[in-house]
């Protein structure tokens, strides 16, 4: 008898001797095969929810040898963006439905979605609402007043609705990820200070430029007041669209005029440094980020500009960082449709933001909701009535498209990561990454209609593997 048949045999004994001595009845508990012996670790997506962001068993060595595939050719020599991070935006609705949850589930859950090791997936960037977003259960800001009164010295001001449920769900966040990055937006000025007195529409009265700008100080200090430093704001969300609930108009030479003449020197002042960031709205109309950078007043106060895509180009994000390569570019939201449809929108949001916006110059990606409920609820009357969450949150939790969107980028591209050169092909989509630890981080879409075997080039040898098409693989060595 060979060795090999010997050891199997001794093992079949042992396994059997084992069932005898427990009576046959303990269940047996499968064990994951161990891991080949590889040079490079593999976690992949299937589109038709066969593999669900899983790491692969298989054995990916580089090699010198030449092959007929198509290859990616890794080009460490050129660098572009650090990367801020990947993540969501925590809306009221999100924060409430994760507090809602028991304290083991709770912690379970955001343990899962805020670390960054083992089976983790690490978000790293949040954006948060000031005041009411579209997806809160009601509206509000933090200086309502009855109607016909001001508070132009901000006595009323207060967070303190948001202690019920964002500041803890917050906390608890950053205990887990001390290092995240916060922004925030508000969706809405306080009524009293707009025009039309609506929480829909209406613009900033000019004679209360300066009290929103202290608006924002505030903000800013009573949040850092409870152990949460915001990192980034934007002045506006969608500045261009008064139809939303709450929504407020800001034009862009509006917001040039705020940042410069107000907000700047507010924060300057108060010590702030807290980023702010222009625009926050969609990459059809680059003018208006534009228009506030090109204001050589405002300009120095300004970070960089943030854009959603439910109008425009991709490609409009390199158009503003060639314009203005001081300053910096972010992408700060995208919805997907509820019900949704796993196979396209996991190919759209990869292709066109976790490939496209970071090969653009984005420093992070955001998709929008982190969590509602079956229901797409909550929601303000007249805001997002089918917005799908990364999470749907009921009876127990589900796991929606963009979690596994947002995971592929999020658990291996940490902050402070650079870009690298990649080549790209339109049905191997890719883009390439090197963190701060010094490993090689490859992303990549198989967009076309059939399986596609493939090369990895770097440092002069290639490894060789497959995607299925329409799937995603994130390839780290």
């Amino acid at each position: 008898m060979k060795l090999s048949n010997k050891l199997t045999t001794c093992f079949a004994l042992m396994f059997l001797a084992c069932s005898a001595k427990s009576g046959g009845n303990d269940p047996i508990i499968p064990v994951d095969p161990p891991m080949k012996a590889s040079d490079v670790t593999f976690w992949l997506t299937n589109p038709d929810k066969s593999v669900l962001f899983k790491k692969q068993s298989v054995s990916l060595i580089f090699k010198d040898t030449v092959n007929i595939y198509p290859t990616i050719k890794i080009d460490e020599t050129k660098m572009y963006q650090s990367i801020d991070g990947f993540g969501y935006t925590l809306t009221g609705g999100s924060a409430s439905l994760i507090n809602s949850l028991g304290p083991a589930a709770q912690d379970a859950l955001l343990k899962e979605l805020f670390l960054a090791d083992s089976t983790f997936i690490g978000i790293s960037y949040l954006r948060i609402s000031i005041g009411a977003s579209d997806l809160s259960a009601t509206t509000f800001t933090y200086d309502d007043m009855p109607s016909g009164q001001t508070d132009t010295t901000l006595q009323q001001f207060s967070i303190e609705k948001e202690k019920t449920d964002l500041i803890p769900v917050l906390k608890k966040i950053i205990a887990l990820a001390p290092n995240i990055k916060i922004l925030g937006s508000p969706w809405s000025a306080p009524l009293w200070m707009k025009t039309g007195g609506s929480f829909v529409g209406g613009s900033l009265k000019p004679e209360y430029y300066a009290a929103y700008a202290q608006y924002f100080v505030k903000y800013i200090q009573a949040m850092k007041a409870e152990g949460i430093t915001i990192d980034a704001i934007t002045p506006q969300n969608e500045p261009l669209h008064g139809g939303n609930n709450p929504s407020m108009v800001m034009q862009a030479t509006e917001q040039a005029d705020f940042i410069k003449n107000h907000l700047g020197p507010a924060f300057r002042i108060a010590g702030i440094n807290t980023k702010i960031i222009a625009y926050d709205h969609n990459a059809d109309r680059p003018d208006y980020p534009a228009t506030v950078l090109g204001d050589v007043d405002a300009k120095p106060f300004v970070d960089g500009s943030a854009f959603h895509l439910y109008g425009g180009d991709i490609g409009a994000l390199t158009q503003i960082h060639n314009a203005f390569p001081d300053k910096n570019v972010y992408f700060t939201e995208q919805w997907v449709g509820g019900p949704g449809d796993f196979t396209a929108d996991l190919k759209w949001h990869v292709s066109t933001l976790i490939i496209g916006a970071t090969r653009n110059w984005s420093r992070n990606v955001l998709e929008w909701n982190l969590a509602a409920d079956a229901a797409y609820k909550p929601h303000t009357d007249g805001g997002c009535t089918t917005c799908l969450g990364a999470l749907t949150i009921g009876s127990g939790v589900s796991r929606n498209v963009s979690y596994y969107i947002i995971a592929h980028a999020a658990k291996f591209v940490r902050p402070g990561s650079v870009r690298i050169g990649s080549e790209f092909t339109s049905q191997l989509e890719n883009v390439a990454f090197k963190t701060l630890d010094g490993k090689r981080v490859l992303i990549v879409l198989n967009s076309g209609s059939t399986p596609q075997t493939f090369n990895i080039w770097s440092n002069g040898k290639i490894v060789t593997t497959t995607l299925n098409n329409g799937a995603v693989g994130t390839y780290i060595w």
